[in-house]
């Protein structure tokens, strides 16, 4: 089968993870690419989830659970623990 290149501009941090991970898992980065392409051939999509939040932090129940945690604050519903007494819990 013929195979035609084309290249990727890529952050160099990006690159030199990437081929961190590739040799860890035993793959070219040619390799991979070749999987990814495949796979959204066959999938007909991409094979992830793309969101504009992929932080969880920034999710919004994450967000709904701190503004509650917020307002329990100005409440005054607050429980006080010292380091030695969260240790002592920890045991």
């Amino acid at each position: 089968m013929a195979t035609k290149t084309f290249s990727v501009r890529l952050d160099e941090n990006v690159k030199n993870e990437l081929d961190q991970f590739c040799d860890n898992v035993g793959l070219s980065i040619t390799a991979l690419m070749s999987m990814f392409a495949k796979a959204v051939i066959r999938e007909r999509r991409i094979p992830f989830e793309i969101t504009d939040q992929a932080d969880p932090f920034y999710g919004k129940g994450n967000q709904r659970h701190l503004q509650e945690s917020f307002a329990q604050l100005e409440r005054g519903e607050v429980v006080r623990k010292t380091m030695a007494e969260l240790d002592a819990m920890a045991l």
